[in-house]
């Protein structure tokens, strides 16, 4: 009995010392309050705003694909940077005219808001950081639409935080990578343009296999393929493959490491 007690005495106190442990996650939305301040405290005083957008991507891959990837993506740049963090996802974003419908927004499940709209939210999102103790603020972005925004964005916040220890940097080699590196990566594999595409092809499809799978319908390449562009698909998704997918995911990733601590050395 006495040692049945002890056993449960030493259960309850392990439990209670994971509990109280920090906890290990980068993601301010799996944080406390507190929890928070004593990142900050230890350190941890970058946040990184990561920018997806919600829009259709063929019949293969599902609306949240922005979202979903820039997350995965930012938490792992967060852990190697070793002092940041990362904010919600942003997953509304300008996607073009939605009356008349252009662009994407000719497919059902696409959002657009106002460039001034999206503007004014990231805006927002970044001074209430900066008021929260953060003294980098990072901008990456997961779709090209919007990149020169979030460049101006960054810009505006730098002219008015110029007085204080504060700064915004918009990272554009997050983006620019996947339109450079990755797509000679892919060359060098035997892909042609037309299959690594712009939009919805096997570049794009292919890193969606290495960050979530679950939102590929490889069933469907056939007929994205096959009724492409009308079907919103720029480019040929057979090609893709997860292997080629982690090898842009480690070239977004290392690229926008570099960029960051280069950025926030030169504002030192």
């Amino acid at each position: 009995m006495r040692v049945r007690r002890l056993l449960t005495i030493v259960v309850a106190l392990l439990l209670h010392a994971a509990a109280c442990a920090a906890p290990a996650s980068v993601f301010l939305e799996d944080l406390t309050w507190t929890e928070l301040r004593d990142a900050q405290l230890a350190g941890k005083t970058t946040i990184i705003i990561p920018v997806g957008g919600t829009e259709q991507s063929g019949p293969h891959l599902t609306l949240g694909k922005h979202n979903v990837r820039v997350q995965l993506l930012s938490g792992r740049i967060a852990e190697s940077l070793g002092n940041a963090l990362v904010a919600p996802v942003v997953s509304y974003v300008p996607e073009g005219s939605v009356t008349p419908p252009a662009g994407h927004m000719r497919f059902p499940g696409t959002i657009s808001i106002p460039d001034a709209a999206f503007q004014a939210l990231v805006d927002g999102a970044a001074r209430s950081f900066k008021q929260g103790g953060f003294v980098n603020v990072v901008l990456i972005g997961d779709h090209g639409g919007y990149q020169s925004q979030l460049k101006a964005v960054a810009q505006r916040l730098n002219r008015d935080w110029a007085a204080t220890p504060a700064r915004a940097h918009f990272i554009d080699a997050y983006y620019g990578i996947t339109q450079t590196a990755f797509v000679q990566l892919l060359h060098d594999k035997g892909l042609s343009d037309a299959q690594i595409g712009q939009h919805a092809g096997s570049a794009d499809t292919s890193l969606m296999l290495a960050t979530d799978a679950t939102r590929v319908r490889a069933d469907r390449y056939d007929a994205a393929a096959s009724g492409a562009p009308a079907n919103g698909v720029y480019g040929d998704p057979r090609a893709s493959t997860a292997v080629l997918g982690q090898a842009g995911v480690e070239l977004i990733v290392s690229h926008s490491v570099t960029a960051i601590r280069k950025a926030i050395a030169a504002r030192q």
